[in-house]
């Protein structure tokens, strides 16, 4: 603490950066780590683990196909109305989304506004329309309710004008779900950590799917880990980061691709997932928050100089150690000095928080997404609510919502097993397809067996007559021989 402070005050003497960062002691080439140069002097570190496989096979079956249809409308004053029009869905999507909702349905929300401390909550339980405001609050009604205590009924409140919307947006399009399997050559994972992260916290993920046989790629981000680190605010905005995470993906993309992101991690994924909608078959979004656009705060503490955050980098060490983790003993000390999770420089941490700034990455664009997502929050987490991760499945068009009780932000590194196994279920999930109406092999005996029933009761009636006709005959006859007698 007493160094920290003295390299600070040296800091704001002298005008200088303090804690200039450079690469890491990083392993030897051989497990796995490769330097990528994605700019002329920009160098990431980059593990990349391609298996033994012994047979390659390729993916076996057709899979499932979800109808993609939504309509997305805009209206000037923030509000998104969102209609699911899908004609299909499999029984897995109608409650994927962490309620009872079925795909045919529509979603009423208000945009979040940007300057607003509290955070949007979204009910637990999913109705046919949902509509939320600003001020934290959430109103919902499905068709038959009956109105709640203290509301006029809808009969007696005057109709509103039909508003004209600023925008719309149509969403039309078949996508097919494979499971994802070991086996499959045309497969990669990618995983992106967030700030002060490395590729290092995905260490159990890392080594549970490569062993499985899986192809794997973890960069470091721009100044952390041992990547270079520059020492230019600009070189860490979110489209410069964005960018790195470009290349690298189309460096190492392959036909179907999973990406895995933590915290702002996750904002790279969805980047990607809009520029290559083709080639993400999956995406899990673990601690992401929710589909606001991404801002950065003006009453934060990394707005002050870098010298004073220098200064207090015990203080934030102490700080993401009990915010980021359910508990604080020695394993979770030790997990985080291993891997890592909170090792950068503050002008790189202070410049990573100013740099989050990204307008187009709001509600409507997170409606858009049509691939799969796994949703994964610890419930101990204290940098993310809940509610946020809520309102994100309110949101998205296809998304499972896992919230493990016994985890926090850091949820992969303190229970890698459950994350580990939710990962490899998602990834290995489709969306079962109807199978087609069985025919009756008895309906078409019984349909020619019909004419014949009808023919054996006209013979029955037409043995009736001539009876009838002989029994008239006899009456006939003998009334006949009656009066002759």
């Amino acid at each position: 603490m007493l160094t920290s402070f003295m390299e600070g005050l040296r800091c704001c003497l002298t005008s200088k950066s303090v804690n200039v960062v450079a690469p890491v002691e990083t392993s030897e080439p051989a497990d796995g780590y490769e330097f990528v140069e994605v700019k002329p002097g920009r160098v990431l570190r980059v593990r990349h683990i391609i298996p033994d496989r012994p047979v390659a096979e390729e993916p076996s079956g057709h899979g499932g196909s979800v109808s993609c249809k939504r309509k997305i409308t805009v209206y000037r004053n923030g509000q998104l109305y969102i209609e699911n029009l899908g004609d299909r869905a499999s029984a897995e999507l109608k409650t994927c989304q962490n309620g009872e909702m079925e795909p045919n349905s529509t979603v009423e929300v208000e945009l979040t506004d940007c300057n607003s401390s509290s955070p949007v909550t979204i009910p637990e339980a999913r109705s046919d329309s949902v509509t939320a405001g600003n001020n934290g609050a959430s109103e919902t009604g499905a068709a038959g309710d009956a109105p709640a205590a203290g509301h006029t009924d809808q009969s007696q409140q005057p109709r509103k004008r039909k508003r004209k919307p600023k925008r719309i947006v149509v969403i039309d399009c078949e996508r097919k779900i494979s499971a994802c399997k070991e086996t499959h050559s045309d497969l990669a994972l990618f995983f992106i950590h967030g700030v002060g992260g490395s590729l290092d916290i995905w260490g159990s993920q890392l080594d549970f799917f490569s062993r499985l046989g899986y192809e794997v790629i973890a960069p470091d981000l721009a100044g952390h880990g041992a990547s270079s680190a520059p020492q230019i605010s600009a070189a860490y905005t979110f489209y410069a980061l964005a960018e790195d995470m470009r290349l690298i993906f189309k460096r190492y993309a392959r036909k179907r691709n999973i990406l895995i992101g933590h915290s702002y991690g996750v904002s790279f994924c969805t980047f990607l997932a809009h520029e290559y909608p083709e080639q993400i078959h999956k995406m899990v979004m673990i601690n992401g928050g929710g589909p606001t656009a991404l801002e950065p705060s003006l009453c934060s503490i990394f707005n002050l100089p870098t010298c004073v955050l220098h200064c207090l980098s015990p203080l934030l060490a102490w700080s993401f150690l009990k915010a980021g983790f359910a508990r604080q003993g020695a394993k979770e000390k030790q997990l985080l000095k291993e891997n890592n999770a909170f090792n950068v420089s503050s002008f790189v941490l202070r410049a990573m928080m100013s740099g989050q700034y990204w307008p187009e990455g709001d509600e409507v664009y997170h409606a858009e997404l049509t691939v799969p997502i796994l949703l994964v929050h610890g419930m101990h987490d204290k940098f993310v609510p809940v509610e946020e991760d809520q309102r994100m499945a309110e949101i998205l068009l296809m998304a499972f919502l896992k919230v493990l009780e016994d985890g926090s932000h850091m949820v992969m590194m303190e229970c890698p097993e459950s994350v580990n196994t939710l990962l490899h279920e998602f990834f290995l999930w489709e969306p079962a397809t109807p199978a087609p109406p069985k025919k009756d092999p008895k309906a078409r005996p019984e349909t020619a067996k019909a004419p014949a029933d009808n023919t054996k009761a006209a013979c029955e009636a037409t043995k009736v007559r001539p009876a009838t006709a002989k029994q008239a005959s006899s009456n006939g006859t003998t009334e006949e021989t009656k009066d002759k007698k």
